[in-house]
This record gives C-alpha cells, structure tokens and sequence, in this order.
C-alpha cells in the first residue's frame, strides 16, 4: 500500500505525506502551497470562494470539473490534477477567457469571491454548454457575492463564451492525460498518522475486506456531509475508508427494464441517465445543492446518510428503487422502503456497505412528479419532498407509488396512501381519501425550516398538485381547490 499522495498541482508533480489524513484541500494549498487566491468563505460548500478545478483521466481524455476545496479532502486528490486561479493563464502569463471577460466587464468589486467565480466559469467554459441565462444561472449557483449584483458576472460568462481564444487548459491535455495515467494509483492508500487511518482501496473486494476489518470507520464518498463534520463540528475521525478509487464502483448501467447505479456514482454522472427516464427527478436531481456539490456528492452517499430530508429517496420510495448491499462476499438485495429502521439508522450490519442502487424503469403509461418546498429554490434543504409514481388505466389507478421526505423521522412510502387509490376512478373522491390516509400517516415535526401545520398542509397540496397536472379531462378537476391555512 502506498503511504504517499501523488498529484498534479497545476503542471507540477506533487507527491505528499499528509500529518493529518483529513487535512482539507483549502488549507494545503492556502498554507503549504501560498496560494491564496482560494478563499475560504463558508467552509461548508456553500458559498463558493474556494472553487478548484480537479481533472482526471476519464475514456481516454481529460474531465475537469468544478469543486469545493473547503471540504474535500487532499489524501483524495491521489492521481488526479488539482488546478487553482494561479493555474488558469497561459503559458505566457497571458489571462484566461474567463479572467480578460471578468476584467472587462468590471465583475469584481472587493474580490474576495472572485477567483471562485472565475473557476466555475472556467469549468463551464470548459463543459462547452450553450450559455444561455438558465445554464449560467445554474452554474454559478454555488457562488455568492455580496458586491456586484451579479449582473456583470453573467455578461462576463456570456462574453467568455463567446470569445473564440482556445482554452489554455487544454493546451497541453495529451501531455497531462498521459501523465495522470503514469500517476494513476496501482496501489490501495493507506495513511496512518498517530492512530488515525485513512484507508483508500481499489477493488471492491479490498472495500469489503477493510469495512469488516474497521466496521466502525467513517465512509467517505464524496465528502459533502463528512467535510462538514470535520470542518464545522471539528470531528477528527479515527478511521476513514474513501470509496472513490475503488475500480467499479461508480458504475452506471442500464439494461431493457432497469437502471443501475453504482454507490459512488456523482450526481452530475447519474443526472443525465435519469433524467432520460425520468425528467421530474432530473431536475429535482439539480435543485440538489450546486454543481461543485453535484460534482462531488454522490446517490449512495445520500441514501446511506438516512437524512429524513434526503431530496433522492422519496422520489427512489415512489419507484420502488432496491439497493445491493455487501459484507464481504456475500451479497443481498432489499427494497429501499426497507432500509431505514429510525432517524439516521439503517439496517446495514457491522461491516455492511452500499454497492448498488437498482431504479426500475417507467413502466408503460406511467406518470411520475417530484415536487420539492424550500425557502429558496437553490442551495436549499427541503421543508417537504415529495414524489408520486402514477399510472392510470381507463381512468382508474392501477399502479401508485408515494414517497415523501421531512414529515417523520426517516424518509417513509406511504404504503396507506397508496392502497387508498389503487383500483379507484382518479376523481375528487379518490384524493379525498388520499388526503384522509396522509393525515393518518404522517405527523410531522415543526423546526427551523418549517412548523409542522405547514409541513402537513404542503404535504395534502401536493397531492393535490399531482391531482390537477394528471386528472383526465371532464373529471371535475377544475373545481378542485388547494387547502388553505385555518384562519
């Protein structure tokens, strides 16, 4: 086992022994490598200052994206290329796209959240998507400045776009790509420092050799929870067991009738595939945290959190998702309905892991909503989520499945809610009944994001909300009306 990291930092081959294995990309580069064009602003992934761009060997060719320095880890950056603002001009000290349009189009007012900026825009950029105001918009979600208005940002990313100039970061992409590839981990990782581990495999047999050895260490997928445990609640965990070199494990396959997804799939990775299917859940997919979030976190890591507010699982309980779970060779399948046993608990065994997520595919006829309520649309946790899987026959029900998330203390189906329309005409009397057995259901907490009057009442609504975009024509839906608060 290696005992090293080894990385490009920019065109710069890097190999280091880290003292502390959880020590944070932003601090390794702000106080071991003096730049300090990464700010730290939130140190939680929120408001952007710290962007990097990591770059990895992907198919053949170099994949850059956009991620937060604050809460990655540096052991993970092993066989990868981490760029900085410091990294963006040429060769010739000649600035950026992104940087001249920024410049000209007076973007930057106290500066602090600047280099940020200009990193997402370098990945978008990169990306090579149509800049159109939504796309923009979504890419620099993860950026706040509390200067400039924004308005002046987005014409620099328009113009940055729009400048013909080649991209400095793809100058020398062959000479990089095979460089990361003679870098690339032939080894597992292992850093032991004063009794504190941090453990990477490479195969998913080594995974599951190493959570039997350490059933009580902390897994680490894409690290958006994990960082924050460490930077915000100053955890110093004894053993971490990263999961994203394991070979395989990200995966993403689809066969005639399924879906399957790989624990360490990112949600920018698994997007696209399912929004193919399932466009409702694509975009609640994006309304999850920011793209350098996106980039980073992944759909096991979320299931496997247990968050009662977890955005994926209800619309996963509506379609009736399984997940493969592992200890060491032997291998089982469960419903996802069957997973949680209580607030943050599962029913993962000591050295259990999360392999694979396995999401039907719509089955003829279906209709399905995602429907998420949060005080802002972006950078949000949910009040309530909820998502329906609906088919209808001849005007009756005959497929129904309901997921919903912060109204208990897991993520819960709503199994009552379900057997009360199956087989019934889809009318006002059948969400009627529907309303009656959500009442029966749920009895939702209040707190910081929402009372529980509000939750249970936003909760009906959105019943009543897949009622009103589904119903069929001439079946009264018109007269419908959405619940009110008690005076």
């Amino acid at each position: 086992m290696g005992a090293t990291v080894r990385f490009l930092l920019g065109e710069a081959e890097r190999e280091i022994a880290l003292a502390d294995p959880t020590r944070t990309v932003l601090d390794y580069l702000r106080t071991d490598e003096r730049r300090t064009g990464t700010k730290e602003g939130c140190a939680e992934g929120d408001c952007g200052a710290c962007t990097v761009l990591l770059g990895e060997a992907r198919d053949g060719a170099m994949r850059y994206r956009a991620v937060n320095a604050c809460i990655a880890f540096a052991a993970t950056l092993d066989g990868k290329q981490l760029l900085s603002v410091e990294d963006l001009a040429a060769a010739d000290g000649t600035p950026h796209p992104v940087q001249r349009a920024m410049v000209a189009q007076h973007a930057s007012q106290c500066g602090f959240c600047t280099p940020g900026f200009v990193m997402a825009l370098a990945a978008f950029r990169l990306a090579g998507a149509a800049p159109t105001r939504a796309a923009i918009d979504d890419a620099l979600a993860g950026n706040l400045c509390r200067c400039t208005g924004y308005r002046p940002i987005i014409d620099a990313a328009r113009a940055a776009c729009a400048d013909p100039a080649p991209d400095p970061l793809r100058a020398n992409e062959s000479a990089t790509l095979a460089r990361l590839q003679a870098l690339a981990p032939r080894t597992s990782l292992a850093i032991v420092r004063d009794g504190r581990r941090f453990l990477a495999p490479r195969s998913i047999a080594e995974l599951a050799a190493l959570c039997e050895e350490f059933p009580e260490a902390t897994r680490l997928a894409g690290g958006t929870d994990v960082g924050l445990a460490v930077t915000k609640a100053l955890q110093d965990p004894a053993c971490v067991i990263a999961l994203g070199a394991v070979c395989g494990l990200d995966a993403i396959e689809e066969s005639a009738h399924t879906i399957t997804i790989g624990a360490t799939a990112t949600y920018s990775d698994a997007a696209p595939v399912i929004a193919r299917h399932y466009p409702d859940f694509g975009e609640l997919i994006r309304r999850i945290g920011s793209v350098q979030v996106r980039n980073a976190a992944t759909l096991g890591g979320n299931i496997v959190n247990a968050s009662p507010i977890g955005d994926t699982m209800p619309a996963l309980l509506a379609l009736d998702a399984r997940l493969i779970l592992r200890r060491g060779s032997a291998v089982r399948e469960l419903p996802l309905a069957g997973f949680y046993r209580g607030y943050r608990e599962t029913v993962l065994a000591p050295g259990e892991f999360l392999e694979r997520v396995v999401l039907p595919k719509p089955a003829p006829g279906q209709i399905f909503r995602a429907y998420k309520l949060s005080k802002r649309f972006d950078q949000d946790i949910s009040a309530v989520c909820a998502a329906f899987a609906l088919t209808l026959e001849a005007g009756r029900v005959s497929g129904f499945g309901a997921g919903f998330g912060g109204l208990a203390a897991t993520p819960a189906r709503a199994p009552a809610i379900e057997a009360a329309v199956l087989g019934r005409r889809w009318d006002e009397a059948t969400l009627a009944a529907a309303g009656e057995a959500f009442d029966a259901s749920f009895t939702p907490l209040s707190d910081m994001r929402a009372s529980g009057a509000y939750r249970r009442l936003a909760g009906r609504n959105l019943l009543r909300k897949l009622y009103l975009e589904t119903a069929p024509s001439g079946s009264g839906r018109a007269r419908t009306r959405i619940l009110e608060p008690a005076p």
